[in-house]
């Protein structure tokens, strides 16, 4: 890669950010399409976020994808806001205008159901109630991705019941609220067990509840990519349900930003997922 006074900048920010696959995706679709732009990782402290986008009002980069802990300052930081991003209340893309203006948007929804679509096709999410499991930012934004696509009820399972309500209040719709040892109730009858915590990703990872009550059509889906195969979808797995990974909903969510960054969808015979899948060592 060969950088040019002409080179088009796009990046993700987080912190910690030396985790984030995102700039393996988006590297390989700018290498596959020929393209002259770079995509680059920004750790910054929490209390510079604000500070360190405006920095790029005016388009001397082209955008942003952020991640934890940002989500929710990257909406305040904007200056217009997409209805999706207004109902999870958070923002994963950030858009720099040459009049210097931010524009906000949230792709993660459309990541979930492009996973939804790639690794359980025949799932629908108006067929029945999703379940989540936790109530913060990620399951804000699944539970709204879910109810726009005509879900009947989504049903939330979390520790902290005052959280779940929030969320709620927050989203309106038909929700419920079960208690984490009333997760058995909360399986009945589900389309989609969703693993939305944020507090139990990888190898600190609490114990999968107990998927017994699941019907055999109920499809079970991790949002989180490290490991590739958590303990929760192989909870899944041993109970006999379709499984969905988290990998495939950072690709979905990566595709509308490469769109939003450098003006064209990214090549479709790049296997991204191959690279990324010999990154962390599994293979399919």
């Amino acid at each position: 890669m060969t950088l040019t006074a002409t080179t088009r900048l796009a990046g993700v920010v987080g912190h910690p950010i030396a985790h984030s696959l995102s700039p393996v995706l988006h590297n390989a679709w700018i290498e596959a399409a020929g393209l002259d732009g770079a995509y680059l990782a920004f750790s910054v402290l929490p209390e510079r976020f604000a500070a360190f986008v405006d920095g790029f009002r005016g388009g001397s980069l082209a955008g942003l994808n952020v991640t934890l802990p940002f989500k929710t300052d990257a909406l305040a930081a904007a200056d217009q806001a997409s209805e999706r991003a207004l109902a999870a209340g958070a923002a994963n893309l950030l858009v720099f205008r040459q009049d210097g203006t931010v524009a906000a948007d949230n792709t993660d929804g459309e990541g979930l159901l492009y996973a939804f679509a790639r690794q359980a096709p025949g799932f629908r999410p108006d067929r029945g109630p999703a379940v989540l499991f936790g109530a913060g930012g990620a399951a804000r934004g699944a539970a709204a991705t879910f109810l726009a696509a005509g879900c009947p009820e989504v049903r939330i399972v979390n520790r902290t019941r005052t959280r779940a309500e929030a969320l709620s209040k927050a989203l309106g719709g038909p929700i419920r609220i079960f208690d984490l040892p009333d997760a058995a109730a909360a399986l009945d009858g589900a389309a989609a067990l969703i693993n939305a915590s944020s507090a139990g990703l990888g190898e600190a990872a609490a114990p999968p509840p107990d998927m017994t009550a699941a019907p055999d059509h109920a499809v079970v889906m991790d949002m989180t990519y490290r490991p590739l195969r958590t303990a929760f979808l192989l909870a899944g797995a041993a109970r006999g349900l379709a499984t969905v990974d988290g990998l495939d909903m950072l690709i979905g969510q990566a595709m509308p930003a490469f769109e939003a960054f450098f003006g064209q969808k990214p090549p479709a015979d790049c296997d991204v997922r191959g690279r990324v899948l010999r990154i962390l060592g599994d293979a399919e």
